[in-house]
């Protein structure tokens, strides 16, 4: 690495954080220097937030120290920190959109009269000089909500700005932008770059890091990879960083699905449920693609490359924009889950505790509850067929402790998620998305789960795997779509697949071998 001649404005040193159970980063270091862009990134759970919540002050740190400017600081609050000049702007706008633009940016800080009311006309000349001073053409009088989701996001910098901060921390601030819109906040991040602000920048979308960035920080499982100045760092190397992936050739499962058997299976039969352009303007660019009986069908790509999106709209969580989902070759624009669940469609979100499992509820309950949403509320399951589902899935899929009187919390991770395969295999699905079904659970429970999946494709049913883990899905999938920046950028049989490949597309956003065209077109 070069050697950069300023001194750093942000030193983080061995900072730890810990929560009952779990700690969210391990004794990491991290600098930021004055007039620089420096990206920080990892997948979901590597500790970015909490780096970020740690330097901001929500939460306190249990080791380490922080120095801001070289003076040693323990901030209590965002506005503790802003104070000594560090300012976020969040993925999730906090403006007051019925109030003005100038009210927005100076909230706190309007021109005050000598008597002490507000000067309005003099908040309203600070707030549009400020908005010329980052070439933004603006009307400071125009209230919040008549402008642009990206034009907001500006009004926000602006704000942050407004404070003249040292270092301003942006949040997945494109997460919502399309192309001239992340043109436009490149623009105003170089402005301030220029001035001698220190911008931390965080973001899953390489294209991006690699135009703005001087440096990157990369985090995994809490702690820190390394610092790695952006020029000097292949993309390809960055997302092996990022995921922690090997670039040996994977032997596959013992029990996975041979290609040979699942061309068998298909013997060219027309899929069993396909996307259609499938979109949703600002989450996912049209998609195609083909889910066949007893095929597994992996998909992999970087946290916000729009895996999870694809995923609720096939279930019809989402609705989409454009196109639709074909069921046995008829076309269906779905309303809602309960529409994706008449035609047996399954999802099981990659978030159990919040949009899964029922903690306070029996196994018991959890398991009947799919299946008693689709006969309805008025066609009451009775207790004695209640009872037969909870005692035939806690056997089948050896779901820990054999009680279906227990209380989901207090099962382990591994056996909340078989339990929620049970709920949906509860109601005999043809399509069964799975996303991170595995994630946060132990190696013993990841196996099983995996070879379960495995022995349900070979009994028909279809699957859409989804996982961070780029060993996992070629470990178990028969086809692999690649995502990248939200737009589906391959198709590629598992035969011979390696992570590298993988890495290698992921990376580029392209493959060149005709697999893809073939996986497409089956």
């Amino acid at each position: 690495m070069h050697r950069i001649e300023a001194e750093p404005i942000v030193v983080m040193t061995g900072v730890t954080v810990t929560f009952p159970g779990v700690t969210a980063l391990d004794s990491v270091d991290f600098r930021l220097f004055p007039g620089e862009v420096h990206s920080l990134l990892g997948e979901n759970g590597a500790g970015k937030s909490t780096l970020i919540k740690a330097l901001t002050g929500v939460y306190r740190i249990d080791g380490g120290r922080i120095e801001v400017d070289g003076v040693s600081v323990a901030f209590t609050s965002p506005a503790d920190a802003q104070r000594s000049g560090v300012s976020t702007v969040y993925q999730e706008i906090n403006l007051l959109p019925n109030l003005s633009v100038a009210e927005n940016i100076l909230l706190g800080h309007e021109s005050r009269r000598p008597w002490g009311g507000i000067d309005w006309p003099a908040t309203r000349r600070h707030a549009g000089e400020l908005l010329r001073g980052m070439n933004l053409d603006i009307d400071p009088a125009s209230i919040l909500a008549d402008h642009s989701l990206a034009v907001q996001q500006l009004i926000a910098i602006t704000r942050a700005v407004a404070v003249q901060p040292k270092v301003l921390i942006l949040d997945e601030p494109t997460s919502s932008l399309d192309t001239d819109e992340v043109t436009e906040l490149f623009r105003v991040i170089a402005h301030l770059k220029e001035s001698g602000v220190a911008i931390l920048f965080i973001s899953h979308f390489l294209e991006q890091v690699y135009e703005i960035s001087d440096r990157l920080t990369v985090l995994r499982d809490g702690q820190l990879v390394g610092e790695y100045l952006t020029d000097e760092l292949l993309r390809i190397d960055l997302v092996q960083k990022m995921v922690g992936a090997g670039m040996s050739v994977l032997s596959e499962m013992q029990h996975r699905t041979s290609e040979r058997e699942v061309e068998e299976a298909l013997g060219g039969e027309r899929p069993l449920v396909s996307a259609i352009g499938l979109g949703r303007d600002g989450a996912l660019a049209p998609i195609d693609l083909a889910v066949y009986e007893g095929e597994i069908v992996g998909m992999a790509g970087l946290l916000g490359s729009g895996r999870t999106e694809l995923a609720r709209l096939l279930a019809g969580i989402d609705r989409p924009d454009s196109g639709g989902v074909s069921v046995d070759g008829v076309v269906h624009k779905f309303r809602g889950p309960r529409d994706a669940l008449k035609h047996r469609i399954a999802y099981a979100s990659e978030d159990r505790r919040a949009e899964g499992i029922i903690g306070d509820l029996t196994v018991r309950d959890n398991i009947a509850l799919a299946l008693q949403a689709d006969l309805g509320w008025f066609r009451r399951i009775s207790r004695k067929r209640q009872d037969e589902l909870a005692a035939s899935y806690i056997q089948a899929l050896n779901i820990r402790p054999p009680n279906p009187d227990a209380l989901v919390r207090h099962l382990s991770g591994g056996n909340q998620q078989k339990l929620l395969l049970a709920r949906w295999l509860a109601i005999a699905p043809r399509l069964l998305i799975l996303d991170e079904p595995t994630r946060g659970i132990d190696i013993g429970a990841k196996a099983e789960i995996q070879n379960l999946v495995t022995d349900l494709a070979e009994n028909g049913l279809a699957v859409v795997f989804i996982s961070a883990e780029l060993e996992e899905v070629l470990r178990i999938s028969n086809r692999v779509a690649i995502l990248r920046d939200r737009k589906k950028v391959a198709d590629i049989r598992n035969h011979d697949l390696t992570v590298e490949r993988l890495l290698t597309v992921i990376a580029d956003g392209a493959d060149d071998d005709d697999d893809q065209r073939r996986g497409a077109e089956r």
